[in-house]
């Protein structure tokens, strides 16, 4: 089994709902997302994904969130937008954007909302 991943950075404020404690202000982050994909066979040059078209992806998928206000943000109107969610968010926004000649599917989404906390999305 082959794995790849990338990362990107973006900066953006949220607010948790129905949270009692100083996360329930508005506050912000400069989030850091990676992705992993992964696949049993290269493609016929001995790549599982291009990491160029990889993060070209992620980066325009980050665009939606960079410099906003999540809670301003489908589907994070209703949803909260903990690291959770976002993880979850990432993977189905790349499961509906990705388009590979090769058979990948996507192994984990990791969000950090800093240097020492992230959530992990694993689809099962």
């Amino acid at each position: 089994m082959f794995e790849v991943s990338v990362e990107h950075t973006f900066a953006a404020g949220h607010a948790l709902r129905n949270y009692r404690g100083k996360c329930e202000n508005v506050h912000g982050h400069n989030y850091r997302v990676q992705i992993t994909l992964r696949g049993e066979k290269l493609d016929s040059i001995g790549m599982l994904v291009d990491f160029t078209e990889l993060k070209r992806v992620l980066r325009g998928i980050s665009e939606q969130l960079d410099h906003v206000f999540i809670n301003d943000v489908e589907p994070f109107t209703v949803l909260n937008p903990t690291a959770e969610n976002m993880a979850w968010f990432f993977h189905e926004e790349l499961v509906k954007t990705l388009r590979l000649d090769n058979p990948v599917e996507v192994a984990e989404v990791k969000v950090w909302e800093t240097d020492i906390q992230s959530a992990t999305y694993r689809p099962s």
